[in-house]
């Protein structure tokens, strides 16, 4: 299981246009930094970072269902 770099998030957060949300920017950071494509692998690995912890809780994300939904909400629009 992935360990989430919280120093190299912080130079990625530096330079992402998703200013303010630190929950995005995870998922982008995520997906580009360790190339993680898959919903259940992101929501697996935030499950084990304390703080990625709280941003889901945050979110009331309880669920890889949870998660996929808000990956997807604007893809049919």
């Amino acid at each position: 299981m992935v360990s989430i770099n919280w120093e190299e998030f912080k130079t990625f957060k530096a330079y992402s246009s998703k200013k303010g949300d630190n929950f995005e920017i995870l998922l982008d950071f995520l997906k580009s930094f360790y190339n993680m494509t898959s919903p259940r692998e992101l929501f697996e690995t935030m499950l084990n970072d304390d703080i990625a912890q709280l941003m889901l809780r945050k979110r009331e994300f309880h669920s890889v269902e949870d998660l996929e939904k808000h990956l997807f909400k604007y893809f049919n629009e």
